[in-house]
């Protein structure tokens, strides 16, 4: 038996692992790297084993950090399956289809000024549209949470609610060889518990070996109710000095997250029913209708409200802009509107506009209320510099920024620690984390065996 780690290791990005036993290969997920290095050489480069290799993907959750590089991995030689829930299956497909024309869209705007690799030739996209297309025929088996789903050799795979995303989970891979049996447990990326929209995580099984994410290892987050309000104070301010409001936005689970506290806000008289909000990304809008579809991942109020035909994410002021041209038509807006664009970390898509046009007035807010990885566009405005680089061009920041740690969908460290001593491990391997987040979790968990892996580092298990 044998595990091995090619992405997230050290990093918050890119998630990749790869368990071989009995002859079989299992990847538990098969993720993009994000930041400064979306196109860099780490997404380009060898995997660190062979794709056609690989027997079945068993994938956690449909962020681009676990999923991204699956239509890579199928362009390169993987032909096995790939078992999800229903809504992460779903939810993939918007993520790698969204992908896969971002990376087709630059090649085809830089094609008058040829980007080059290491190698001198011109950059082509990681993969296209017809790979994504590919990978998608590939999701045979739906996974439901808590039913075991045989794989080969005795082998078999349960997925348990992550409560991090819609169809998120962890994931049990229960293994035998030579007569050994193991219970190898996948954190995935866990959700804090107070998300206002999706159900807790669930207990986890007891495991041997547990591979568990360290995004907050290192430290406690604000509450969801005073984080609430912050944001309600921090919008009717900047709606009251005639601003606008730059919301940075996950499209997957933050964006409805958002939209659902908003309206709670104008129920409860904290928000102006006035107030107009523009969901600026044509993968949030798919994504909202995904969740219409899938009450049994929601908490019992939500699934009630969706059930009754009242949509609790459908604000008065409300308004979607999937074409480029409503999108560029909201760079004239003067203030008045609250604009809620990808990506989450600034560093692609639409939101850069939003920035350039909105982060030097004053009068105009940002506010972050998600993860932002060492490199990307929101770390550098997190982190205080100014001017910043947005599409070429240096600007100003000048408008009142925001950090609203309680939105994030990633636990904390007491929620961490509770979540692994639950399983009683005797080895833990620490993932998707920076070392110095990774150090300081490492510190609290007691008897077990800690390895935090580097890149393409395998261990016998």
């Amino acid at each position: 038996m044998r595990l091995s780690f090619h992405g997230a290791d050290r990093d918050v990005t890119g998630s990749c692992h790869l368990v071989e036993c009995a002859g079989r290969r299992y990847l538990i997920d098969c993720g993009l790297y994000q930041g400064s290095r979306e196109l860099a050489e780490e997404n380009a480069g060898d995997f660190g084993f062979d794709p056609a290799g690989i027997d079945a993907v068993l994938l956690t959750h449909a962020h681009l950090d676990h999923c991204g590089r699956l239509p890579l991995l199928t362009k390169r030689g993987f032909r096995g399956e790939i078992i999800a829930t229903m809504a992460t299956h779903e939810l993939a497909r918007l993520v790698m289809l969204d992908a896969a024309r971002l990376q087709e869209e630059e090649v085809r705007s830089n094609a008058h000024r040829p980007r080059h690799g290491a190698d001198g030739k011109p950059r082509e996209p990681l993969f296209t549209e017809a790979d994504a297309l590919k990978t998608l025929d590939s999701f045979k088996r739906s996974a439901r949470y808590g039913e075991p789903i045989d794989l080969a050799q005795g082998a078999r795979a349960t997925f348990v609610d992550a409560g991090h995303i819609l169809g998120s989970a962890s994931i049990l891979l229960e293994l035998t060889e030579a007569g050994r049996t193991a219970r190898l447990l996948f954190s995935g990326d866990l959700g804090n518990g107070t998300d206002p929209l999706l159900l807790v995580p669930a207990p986890p099984p007891r495991a041997d070996v547990v591979v568990i994410e360290t995004t907050y290892g290192d430290r406690l987050h604000k509450p969801m109710d005073a984080s609430i309000s912050e944001l309600y104070r921090a919008i009717a301010a900047t709606l009251e000095r005639g601003g606008n409001v730059v919301i940075p936005t996950f499209a997957l689970e933050r964006a409805q997250e958002l939209l659902f506290v908003l309206n709670q806000g104008i129920e409860k008289n904290q928000l102006k029913p006035s107030m107009q909000v523009f969901l600026d990304s044509p993968m949030a809008i798919s994504a909202t209708e995904i969740f219409t579809r899938h009450p049994e991942n929601l908490r019992p109020e939500a699934a009630r409200l969706f059930r009754e035909g009242r949509d609790p994410l459908a604000l008065p002021g409300l308004h979607f802009t999937r074409q480029r041209a409503e999108s560029v038509a909201l760079n004239t807006i003067r203030g008045g509107a609250i604009i809620m664009a990808g990506s989450g970390m600034a560093t692609g898509g639409r939101v850069r506009h939003h920035l350039k046009h909105n982060i030097s007035r004053q009068e105009c807010s940002v506010i972050f209320v998600g993860y932002a990885a060492a490199g990307t566009l929101a770390r550098q405005i997190i982190d205080g510099r100014n001017p910043v680089q947005i599409l070429g061009d240096y600007i100003p920041v000048r408008a009142e920024l925001h950090t609203i740690g309680g939105f994030s969908a990633h636990a904390d460290q007491a929620t961490l620690l509770k979540w692994h001593e639950h399983t009683g491990a005797a080895r833990t391997f620490l993932t998707h984390g920076e070392e110095d987040a990774m150090q300081a979790f490492a510190s609290r968990l007691g008897k077990t065996q800690v390895e935090m892996p580097r890149l393409n580092q395998s261990f016998d298990l």
